[in-house]
């Protein structure tokens, strides 16, 4: 295929804007961008810009935010740009089937994760919080399903021991954008294989929510210290403190705890230890609800003391 692809691209949040710009550094050209709608955040609740929307019209590139798929307003707009293919990065919705069929090369999808494993909404998250050691990105040809489509290239990557979502996120996002590259370079080439995916070896991974963050500090270190990485930045994992959130934001499981009672302050040290259902939680770095964010140990003078019990 040597002709230029008319591309449309589906994405909202920060993870899917390398994956935008690497096509406009492309020579197919992108026509149109559709994005969420702007939403309200933060204290004043005004109106947010999602990052795909800023970066394409940074780009000078026409974006369309509709609130249904379906309506005809939409499915017009999207027609009148003839698409040959449709990106998705993290767009945010399930397409329709009208969708899907409309570019003659159909639809393919920049998912966070080795598919089939994590199938959803929040794959960094969960890769994190099952312990997995490696994780990467698939390049699918979509179909009605949830992430369920054929799979067109994978690319792996190692999980740091330390390493937060946040922070795996960004390093994904550049890796989404190499191997969507490389996926574009396929299609004209005629290289790429699709290969079913593997049903037996699928797991999920729903939508996160606030309270998936609240600590349960019976359950072994090992399994909160990768609640805590797993969570940061959103939801972070809390407990409560004299009536209050206490947000953890870095964290490490250890050994140690003797016969406390889950949640107690066992030592005060460099940061203070967490006696759990099988271990000790050394907290880092931590933020009472109203404050700021500071290191465990300068957090810990007059705020807690060995003894000190919390979730409560």
């Amino acid at each position: 295929m040597n002709s230029l692809l008319r591309i449309v691209f589906f994405g909202t949040p920060e993870f899917a804007v390398p994956s935008l710009r690497a096509l406009l550094a492309g020579r197919d050209p992108v026509i149109g961008v559709v994005c969420q709608p702007d939403k309200p955040a933060g204290r004043g609740q005004h109106l947010a810009v999602p990052p795909v929307k800023q970066a394409a019209v940074d780009a000078g590139l026409p974006v369309f935010q509709p609130e249904k798929l379906r309506a005809p307003e939409t499915l017009e707009t999207l027609a009148s740009w003839s698409p040959d293919l449709i990106v998705v990065a993290a767009y945010g919705k399930i397409l329709p089937k009208i969708v899907l069929d409309l570019p003659p090369l159909g639809c393919i999808n920049v998912h966070a994760s080795l598919l089939p494993k994590y199938r959803g909404a929040a794959p960094i998250q969960w890769a994190i919080w099952r312990g997995e050691e490696r994780t990467g990105v698939t390049i699918m040809r979509m179909n009605e399903g949830m992430d369920t489509g054929d799979i067109l290239l994978r690319h792996e990557i190692d999980i740091g021991p330390n390493e937060t979502s946040g922070e795996l996120q960004g390093r994904l996002a550049e890796l989404g954008a190499r191997v969507l590259t490389e996926a574009i370079a396929g299609l004209h080439t005629g290289t790429l294989l699709a290969q079913q995916q593997r049903e037996e070896e699928m797991t999920l991974a729903p939508m996160i929510k606030k309270a998936d963050g609240h600590i349960d500090w019976t359950h072994p270190a090992v399994h909160l210290a990768r609640m805590v990485r797993a969570f940061n930045p959103w939801p972070s994992a809390y407990t409560r403190l004299g009536g209050k959130q206490l947000n953890i934001h870095r964290a490490h499981a250890d050994a140690g705890g003797g016969a406390a009672p889950p949640g107690t302050v066992v030592t005060i040290n460099r940061g203070f230890s967490v006696a759990t259902g099988k271990g000790v939680l050394v907290l880092e770095e931590v933020q009472l609800e109203g404050r700021k964010r500071l290191a465990a140990a300068e957090f810990a003078r007059g705020a807690v003391k060995v003894g000190t019990v919390l979730g409560e």
